[in-house]
């Protein structure tokens, strides 16, 4: 059955992201009606992070993550018209991604689909130190590193993976990048409640690539719960497709250099 979203007449359709004149004739092909505002779809064009702007700018409003095939080569199966004619015909699968809440204890906010992050703050040789813990029980004692990940499945692909060389598919990850006591990660549900007690700073919170930073000090709590709302995304197996993956990490073979160095 055809998503209800899909059998709207003159859907309203906000692209954003990079490299628009690509994508714009493409989309012209379809009954569909751009708009600068009032969106009932937003198609992010570009990457992983034009898609977490995308949410942060329109929280919550359905989404279809779409490569731009300027920087992103394509394989057959996902070039964009192919992947929009699936969309609008109600054919790509829907997810839902998790978005994380944090909040001080005076009140300040972020969120994000992909992580949050805890880290020190300008000078390299000092680490943070913190304490974790998960609904009401310690879950990481006195721990010191350089940061400290929560992340999302969604976002386990970035960050995360860099740390602990790894992905997970349900529940929240915590990861400790370069802690002292060899403290690796864990993963927790996402029905969970964590509090972080930060026990030496100064640090910064960061979500996702918002540019805005939280600034915090000795002593500082933050709760961190995932929202009882989450955001409708189209488009993914396309999105994260491996095939595509390999083509942007190798390059297009016909685009690799053949002059021999001597």
């Amino acid at each position: 059955m055809t998503e209800p979203l899909f059998q709207k007449s003159n859907l309203r359709v906000l692209p954003l992201g990079r490299n628009l004149d690509d994508l714009l004739p493409i989309l012209a092909k379809f009954p569909v009606k751009i708009v600068a505002d009032n969106p009932d779809l937003i198609i992010s064009h570009g990457g992983d992070g034009t898609l977490l702007g995308a949410e942060r700018d329109y929280p919550l409003i359905p989404k279809c993550a779409l490569r731009d095939r300027r920087r992103n080569p394509k394989c057959p199966l996902h070039d964009e018209e192919t992947v929009l004619r699936q969309l609008f015909a109600g054919q790509l699968d829907k997810h839902f991604l998790l978005t994380l809440r944090a909040e001080t204890e005076t009140g300040e906010t972020l969120t994000g689909i992909n992580d949050l992050v805890i880290s020190r703050v300008n000078n390299p040789c000092t680490a943070i130190r913190y304490r974790v813990w998960q609904d009401g029980k310690l879950l990481l004692p006195q721990t010191v590193s350089d940061s400290l990940i929560i992340s999302t499945p969604f976002g386990s692909t970035g960050y995360f993976q860099s740390v602990t060389k790894g992905v997970f598919r349900c529940g929240l990850g915590l990861a400790c990048n370069n802690a002292m006591d060899g403290i690796g990660f864990a993963i927790v549900p996402e029905t969970s409640s964590l509090t972080i007690r930060l026990l030496r700073g100064p640090a910064v919170m960061a979500a996702d690539n918002n540019p805005r930073l939280l600034e915090l000090q000795d002593g500082s709590e933050i709760s961190v719960t995932v929202s009882p709302d989450s955001t409708p995304v189209y488009g993914l197996e396309a999105f994260r497709c491996h095939d595509c993956y390999l083509l942007r990490r190798n390059g297009i073979p016909e685009q690799t250099p053949t002059t021999e160095v001597k």
